[in-house]
């Protein structure tokens, strides 16, 4: 309980003295026109309430990456608080503000546009390859698996939820943003937010009555204790696993979204950062109540291994079905019908967005004007046919490759803020060493991991020496481009 205490203390801590730094370092101007204001078109481009923006970048941003991505991630043990922590404050929440934040000074524009004008015409070229893939898989896993579960719930044939959520889908794609998304996100934030503060509630009511055992993090806790340690390797699995909560790019595509809405940059420390640590937070209860509910890491990697016996039945345990029980037995007939919400609703939440974001990248990629709804159409309609034909696939094998996808535009996101901050005369460490840390995850996780997780499984010594050297090169080529640009300037 002392650690889960200390950790979320931590993060509460890291908004208001870490953000604050980020924030001031960057250099928020409250006198400078935003593009909600600048290039309003009442449909992408819209003013909203701080409060409103907040959470639908909450919900954009988080789904059910923070609670099933930290369950999984607790499978590692207690070392997954350190990454939670840690990655949330100096790594994740950097992220989503820079991401946000430079998109609000260009515009609103998206990812591909903003790597091209800071890290040039190969930036944009890998950003528009990356940034639609991830988009495209994120958003049809998330329309197949609400489609499954909710088939199991009501017996109805999978087809039918498909179209049933895919009509959505298009309504909130095509639609100002005002009208579906800013209408009905409060609602499931709110949903998202009681799910997460009641578990986390009832767990610490637990610890405190003696009913619940919390792991503590001391110095034999930080192993690794996934039951399948040989294809689960700690470093790197264990920082792809976690990204909602931690880092993770998806929420550079999402961060755009907001900035064309927010009236003002001085609530872009509240929106962008503030919403990445908010995930944190939930990741952080999430992680602890499946170690806690389940006895601690060993046990949970019991249930998801051997299985336990749920209504006389053995049942190997899945994110979803932890999820269930957790609330069904903390929260009792409210926590089953939270459960029911979460886990159905909240993808659909991060899937809208990710069709939107994917409407929005592409127009900006070939500029073309989104105010008409014919405009949208010709964008969207594609897409979504696109989208429909992958849900009829089999879409496994794309999917692999989906985690080291979300940690690979994440280090990139991180080198285009790095090479913002050297062409504006500014110390690049702040983004320079997370991005360098990803790049060595990303590289190291792509040679080591599994061929089903979407890795080469080559020896772990060749993942970590090639990783190590090619973020050091990484690293090394800033520093040596931004000495020269500062002798230049100099002269």
């Amino acid at each position: 309980m002392i650690t889960f205490c200390l950790a979320i203390a931590a993060l509460v801590a890291g908004y208001f003295l870490y953000g604050k730094f980020v924030d001031r370092f960057f250099g928020s101007d409250p006198g400078r026109p935003t593009p909600a204001v600048t290039k309003a078109d009442k449909v992408d481009y819209k003013v909203m309430p701080t409060w409103k923006v907040f959470v639908i970048q909450f919900l954009n941003i988080a789904g059910l990456g923070p609670i099933f991505g930290a369950i999984m991630g607790a499978a590692y043990g207690p070392a997954a608080y350190l990454w939670i922590v840690f990655g949330c404050i100096f790594m994740g929440a950097v992220h989503d503000y820079f991401s946000g934040m430079l998109s609000l000074r260009n515009d609103g524009v998206n990812m591909p546009d903003v790597a091209g004008k800071y890290l040039g015409k190969a930036g944009k070229t890998v950003m528009s390859i990356v940034v639609p893939f991830l988009l495209l898989a994120i958003g049809v896993s998330f329309v197949t698996g609400p489609a499954d579960l909710m088939q199991s719930l009501t017996g109805w044939d999978k087809t039918w939820w498909l179209y049933i959520i895919f009509f959505y889908y298009i309504l909130a794609t095509l639609l100002p943003i005002d009208k579906i998304i800013g209408s009905i996100y409060p609602f499931m934030g709110a949903a998202l937010l009681f799910m997460a503060v009641g578990v986390g509630g009832a767990m610490l009511w637990g610890a405190l009555a003696g009913t619940v055992s919390m792991p503590e993090l001391t110095p034999d806790m930080l192993r690794n204790f996934h039951y399948d340690p040989q294809d689960n390797i700690l470093i790197p699995m264990l920082f792809i696993v976690i990204s909602c909560g931690a880092i993770s790019g998806f929420h550079s595509t999402q961060s755009p979204l907001m900035s064309r809405c927010l009236k003002n940059e001085k609530y872009g420390r509240p929106v962008f950062y503030g919403a990445m640590v908010a995930e944190g937070i939930v990741a952080m209860i999430w992680a602890s109540a499946a170690m806690a509910y389940f006895g601690g890491p060993e046990g949970l990697n019991r249930a998801a291994s051997e299985g336990i016996m749920v209504n006389g039945v053995l049942t190997k345990v899945t994110p979803a079905i932890a999820v269930d029980m957790i609330c069904k037995s903390w929260l009792g007939q409210v926590g089953a019908v939270i459960a029911v919400i979460g886990v159905v609703v909240c993808p659909i939440t991060s899937g809208d967005t990710a069709f939107r974001s994917m409407r929005l990248t592409l127009a900006d990629l070939f500029r073309y004007d989104q105010k008409k709804i014919s405009h949208r159409l010709v964008i969207s309609v594609p897409v979504f046919l696109l989208a429909y034909f992958c849900c009829m696939a089999d879409f496994s094998t794309i999917w692999n490759y989906v985690g080291i996808c979300n940690q690979l535009l994440a280090a990139l996101v991180l080198w285009t803020v790095t090479a913002y901050l050297m062409k504006s005369g500014k110390p690049h460490w702040m983004a320079s060493v997370p991005a360098t840390f990803l790049t060595f995850v990303c590289v190291s996780y792509f040679l080591m991991a599994p061929y089903r997780s979407g890795g080469l499984h080559l020896d772990p010594v060749i993942g970590y020496v090639a990783g190590a050297l090619v973020a050091m090169a990484a690293l090394a080529f800033c520093i040596v481009t931004d000495r020269k640009t500062r002798r230049c300037d100099l002269k």
